[in-house]
């Protein structure tokens, strides 16, 4: 059996942060800038506090069959879920949403890239 890999992305809203949880991520804010994300085993933040209070968590999963895909979304928002209230921080609107790689369509440049391999 092959496994599949997902992808799983969380998202929500900062909500009730006091100025001194509003600083702390300001301060971090290098470290989860939106343009270094990437899906990760266990998880990477990103958000931009000084635009808005969105953030954004991405989870790189697997699983053996297609409905693995809802344990792994469950996980990841019960990552999301615990990182945010181990360190205080109120959120509200938290939506998790998974993708199975598998089940993507190729692009044309990945198609193209197939066809040369395969091709004697």
């Amino acid at each position: 059996m092959t496994t599949r890999t997902f992808r799983i992305t969380v998202r929500g809203v900062f909500d009730g942060l006091s100025a001194e949880q509003r600083a702390e991520l300001l301060a971090e804010a290098a470290q989860h800038d939106v343009l270094q994300a990437a899906f990760t085993a266990e998880g990477h933040l990103s958000y931009d506090l000084a635009a808005r209070p969105a953030f954004t968590f991405r989870f790189l999963d697997g699983g053996e069959a297609e409905e693995d895909i809802l344990d792994a979304v469950e996980r990841a928002e019960t990552a999301a879920t615990d990182w945010l209230t181990g360190r205080g921080y109120g959120f509200k609107r938290l939506k998790a949403q998974g993708e199975d790689l598998s089940q993507v369509p190729l692009g044309k440049r990945q198609r193209r890239e197939i066809a040369r391999n395969t091709t004697p």
